[in-house]
């Protein structure tokens, strides 16, 4: 079975939205949860959180950031062309219901991630407060797409070039400074993002859940590339998370980790990453 390609649009010069046809996948999925992509049959399985979901049209979008050379390749496909295979939903979906006051944190790409979580919570009837940051105004995604489910919407950058200037931890702690009283805080993006917003979050004693999105092959937890320490135990992102308790993650192994495989996906892309000469339309449609 081929999965078709049924929209593509570029959001900023390095990151790229797909609207991929998978009805089974659109019937069951729920925010948290991904899917592993196979370009073809000489590509490798890659992961990508599910950024939005159409029951009734069966398609599944995900965002993918252009880093290496399977994203590279990705990159290259149009609308109607197809990919081998989209397997999901997989992992837990994020537990949501019973939130009353929640602050959504998304940084960088991780806001594809944050924005289905957060909009979920909206149509739950929860007071949403969406923050998202980023480097600079031109890498700014999904604001309003954002804005229309969010109670209050806070979009900032290192710069300062969309007027607003600092890091989401210096937002989120203005809004706690203020008096907002949050049930939970959801924080998603870089690790090392995660990790301050979580020690921001302990001075002030709000519970922060964070999705964590290490290399993964299988999806099932049986290579354990995608372990990490929670609480102490070893757990596997795939299937016990992507979410997790951040006051309980060991960062420190997680971001090492994070950093094992670059060497090679540095070499990976520099012996091309092009696809001249494969095919990517099925025999059969």
């Amino acid at each position: 079975m081929a999965y078709k390609i049924i929209r593509k649009e570029m959001l900023n010069p390095t990151v790229f939205l797909m609207e991929v046809e998978a009805p089974l996948v659109a019937h069951k999925a729920e925010p948290g949860q991904f899917i592993i992509l196979r370009i073809d049959e000489y590509g490798e399985r890659v992961p990508f959180t599910i950024a939005d979901f159409d029951r009734e049209n069966g398609t599944i979008t995900i965002i993918v950031q252009i880093v290496g050379k399977t994203t590279k390749d990705l990159a290259e496909l149009s609308a109607g062309e197809y990919l081998s295979d989209f397997a999901g939903p997989l992992g837990q979906p994020t537990p949501l219901e019973g939130k009353h006051k929640v602050a959504v944190i998304g940084g960088g790409l991780g806001t594809a991630i944050a924005y289905p979580q957060a909009k979920k919570l909206h149509q739950l009837g929860a007071d949403v407060t969406v923050i998202t940051g980023f480097r600079n105004k031109d890498l700014v995604i999904l604001e309003d797409e954002c804005r229309a489910i969010a109670n209050k919407l806070i979009v900032a950058t290192d710069d300062g070039s969309n007027g607003t200037r600092g890091f989401v931890t210096d937002m989120l702690e203005k809004e706690i400074l203020s008096g907002e009283k949050f049930d939970e805080v959801i924080a998603i993006g870089p690790l090392i993002m995660m990790k301050f917003v979580c020690k921001l979050t302990e001075k002030y004693d709000i519970p922060t859940m964070v999705s964590m999105n290490p290399v993964m092959i299988d999806g099932t937890g049986m290579c354990g590339g995608c372990r990490i320490i929670v609480g102490g135990e070893t757990k596997f992102a795939c299937v016990d998370g992507p979410d997790f308790d951040g006051h309980k993650v060991d960062w420190d192994s997680a971001m090492k980790r994070g950093r094992m495989f670059k060497d090679y996906e540095a070499r990976s892309c520099e012996e091309g990453h092009c696809r001249i000469g494969r095919t990517n339309k099925p025999e059969v449609e």
